[in-house]
């Protein structure tokens, strides 16, 4: 059995929180539980309030002390609880305690499903203002295999109660889309905005999984997260899945590599290995401790006409996955905000490896003009206590361009001498030289337009991908 959803789009634009849980609540077909951990059965009650939630709910439950909580779920390796491991466990576990208590042989049409939020919100010193995980393990079919949606969410708000409120909507908003929106992924993430205050609550991780997502690219849910304003910053791995930023850059000594990638170059690759074995130099240096990330920002996928080409975003990220990659997605098109953002997780090294008309840029005030602060804000928050950068040479007109001799503005010669004197600014010494005349924008050109030879500028790896699948344009 199909859901189905009868209606005009307009009118299902204007449904309310209630409408929402009321239209699951009649559908006799619809059956499952709620376990919600850290915020309150705020989800479940919009249930309870609509009507007719006896043919909905199963069971609600909120385990919040920890040793019941670990009882039913088993305890996490890392002793936490607000994690994507322990929604997935809590999801599973839900579902299956359904299959073995509703008989499907006196439930054939049944549709079974499991919601399930685990949820700090804001401390009482107001320091931290919580985040949480949030899913729901579904099936439309009572004979098909589950489909499951996972997301993060990070509050805004300073008020305890705005909070859980705002959790609350966005859980109906994500049960009503599970049902009724899980054809259209797209429209789903907007939805789940119905109701809220955009600046309330970001989504900073969205995954897909199951049969009904099976043509669903959750590296293209993660550009559309940061495309419709849902979050500023995303992050996907090599197997193409998104993963949770704050997660994986805690208390990590961070390599990031900004570019277009379009495609991946030899040079790209040598900036990476040159700067890579620089920080493994260093005394406190851990491979196990360290992440390597390559970060494109939205304005490098803007098209002439100011459009986001999608597939040539998946081309890129397909490049990248490929050869072992993490890979950030971020609307920060200044340096300084990239920067901020790694010290929000990580108080450990992080190093900006860039090329030189990157780094002037840097040292552009023009970019700082809005800024309250100006150059003195940027430049703080740019280079903090453990953030470095490392420049990688370009040649121009024959000459050879590094630290030591690249043109920055007169009123900015002093702040520049100051931060490289201080060893914020190091040199890439040991590049490979027959490289530097190699530029993305020129390779694009050659792939599209058939010249021979375009594949020594690339990694074979990347020029036999671009062939097989014809990225690029490649014919």
């Amino acid at each position: 059995m199909v859901v189905s959803l009868k209606g005009d789009k307009d009118f299902e634009n204007l449904l309310s929180v209630k409408d929402k849980a009321l239209r699951i609540n009649l559908n006799e077909n619809i059956y499952g539980s709620f376990s919600e951990i850290g915020a309150g059965q705020e989800v479940a009650r919009h249930f309870f309030r609509a009507g007719g939630a006896s043919g909905t709910i199963a069971k609600t439950m909120s385990a919040y002390d920890k040793g019941f909580s670990d009882a039913i779920y088993g305890v996490e390796d890392d002793k936490r609880y607000v994690t994507k491991s322990r929604l997935s466990k809590m999801l599973k576990h839900e579902i299956k305690l359904l299959e073995t208590r509703v008989k499907r042989d006196l439930n054939p049409g049944k549709m079974f499903f499991s919601f399930a939020n685990t949820v700090a919100t804001i401390d009482f010193a107001k320091k931290f203002k919580g985040h949480g995980w949030m899913g729901i393990r579904f099936q439309t079919n009572s004979n098909e295999e589950y489909s499951e949606i996972q997301m993060h969410v990070r509050f805004h708000l300073i008020d305890a109660k705005a909070q859980q409120e705002a959790l609350g909507i966005m859980g109906v908003n994500l049960i009503y889309g599970a049902y009724y929106k899980h054809n259209k992924p797209r429209s789903l993430i907007k939805y789940l905005y119905d109701h809220i205050d955009s600046q309330a609550i970001e989504i900073d991780t969205i995954n897909f999984s199951g049969p009904l997502f099976q043509g669903v690219d959750n590296r293209l849910m993660s550009l559309i997260l940061v495309k419709n304003g849902m979050t500023q910053a995303v992050m996907f791995g090599p197997d193409g899945n998104n993963i949770l930023p704050a997660a994986v850059l805690y208390k990590k000594n961070i390599l990031a590599i900004r570019g277009s990638f379009r495609p991946l170059t030899k040079v790209n690759e040598d900036m990476y290995q040159k700067s890579f074995k620089m920080i493994s130099n260093d005394k406190d240096f851990d491979v196990k401790n360290t992440l390597s990330i390559f970060e494109i920002t939205l304005s490098n996928l803007l098209s002439g006409k100011n459009d986001i080409n999608e597939q040539d975003f998946l081309d890129r990220a397909e490049l990248l996955c490929s050869t072992g990659k993490t890979v950030m997605l971020t609307n920060f098109q200044e340096y300084y905000k990239l920067s901020d953002y790694f010290s929000k997780y990580s108080t450990k090294k992080t190093v900006l490896t860039m090329g030189v008309d990157n780094l002037i840029k840097v040292f552009d005030e023009k970019y700082y003009s809005l800024l309250t602060g100006g150059v003195m804000e940027a430049f703080g928050k740019l280079f903090k206590k453990e953030i470095e950068i490392y420049l990688y040479p370009m040649l121009k007109d024959e000459k050879l361009i590094n630290s030591n001799n690249l043109q920055v503005n007169d009123n900015m010669k002093n702040l520049y001498n100051f931060f490289k004197d201080n060893n914020k600014i190091k040199d890439i010494v040991d590049y490979d030289k027959k490289l530097l005349n190699i530029f993305s924008q020129q390779v694009l050109l050659e792939i599209q337009n058939k010249k021979v030879g375009w594949e020594n500028k690339l990694p074979k790896t990347i020029s036999k991908l671009i062939k097989e699948k014809k990225l690029f344009g490649y014919k």
